[in-house]
């Protein structure tokens, strides 16, 4: 089964590079942090200052997922992918 699942979210990794459309900013984010909480688990490191604006965002995406197993940020990241194909 984690087999199934790791396969499984390297097809979605490699399709969310082959999106017809480009998400949107929030979806885009989705994608970032749950990639992120996926492969690294919870967010590490201090939060970006006001100068960075586009870290800062991101790490406030993945900072949301704090908690949730890599296994269970897979299956979110697959799904996302499979609703954007």
């Amino acid at each position: 089964m984690a087999d199934e699942l790791q396969s499984d979210f390297e097809a979605a990794v490699a399709g969310s590079r082959q999106l017809a459309q480009r998400p949107d900013n929030p979806t885009l984010l989705q994608i970032y942090a749950l990639y992120k909480q996926a492969t690294e688990g919870d967010v590490a490191g201090a939060k970006p200052g006001f100068g960075d604006m586009i870290g800062r965002a991101k790490w406030d995406a993945w900072n949301k997922l704090k908690g949730n197993s890599c296994d269970d940020a897979m299956r979110q990241y697959v799904e996302l992918i499979r609703s954007l194909g």
